[in-house]
């Protein structure tokens, strides 16, 4: 019985340095995942991920950066990302935070939740 959806299917897109680059200046609220194909812990943080994709679907877009592939490289050497999975929230093309590490899904939805409703 196969099913119409891959197991493997996710919300969560992988990006190039040029949609990154897009993503600020459109200045919209987004969520990066920094991560790398040989990384086991950035595995664990995948679902997660894929979790806040679904619950934020209408306020945050949720995306990845291969941070082992070449030229996304120099991104994370830009924000002093020196450890994966580092997860970094922008808003309105600012940096706001970055989760580092495997971490409980709360870390997550506290940061964005923080950026939505400022108090």
């Amino acid at each position: 019985m196969a099913s119409s959806e891959s197991p493997n299917e996710t919300l969560v897109q992988y990006i190039q340095k040029s949609d990154f680059e897009s993503l600020l200046e459109a200045k919209e609220l987004f969520v990066m995942d920094c991560t790398a194909t040989w990384c086991g812990p950035c595995r664990m943080v995948a679902p997660l991920m894929d979790q806040l994709a679904q619950e934020y679907k209408d306020q945050a877009k949720v995306v990845k950066l291969d941070v082992g592939d070449g030229e996304n490289q120099s991104i994370a050497k830009k924000y002093g990302i020196r450890s994966i999975p580092a997860v970094m929230f922008f808003n309105h093309g600012e940096l706001s935070e970055i989760v580092v590490g495997v971490v409980p899904y709360e870390k997550f939805t506290t940061a964005l939740n923080k950026i939505l409703s400022p108090s």
